[in-house]
């Protein structure tokens, strides 16, 4: 998709297994990062949207060449929409996914803990 990539490391909400996903980020301000939790815009969210809320202590990222310790923070309204317009600009593909579902894509800002 052209957008860079960082490993997300979490626990699952069930398993408490060790979980790591690639995801798409974008720059968030501040050297944050913004995810989304689009699913390629299937009707749930995807499993790491739920581990970051049940262990939201054990959430790090993998991003250049460094782990880092993330607090995570949910995005809503007027905030929300901002991130998710500089989102899509970069990266036309994810209006797509919000074409496809009923839900709005969460969009959470990761923050060095």
């Amino acid at each position: 998709m052209g957008t860079p990539l960082l490993v997300l490391n979490t626990v699952g909400k069930k398993s408490g297994t060790e979980r790591a996903i690639p995801v798409a980020w974008f720059p968030g301000g501040d050297g944050s990062w913004l995810i989304v939790a689009s699913a390629g815009g299937q009707a749930r969210n995807p499993a790491w949207f739920y581990n970051i809320g049940a262990h939201p202590e054990a959430v790090t990222i993998d991003v250049d060449r460094a782990n880092v310790a993330v607090v995570s923070k949910q995005l809503k309204g007027l905030e929300r929409e901002r991130a998710w317009k500089s989102i899509t600009e970069a990266s036309p593909q994810f209006s797509k996914y919000e074409s496809k579902t009923d839900r709005e894509i969460p969009v959470i800002r990761l923050t060095r803990r």
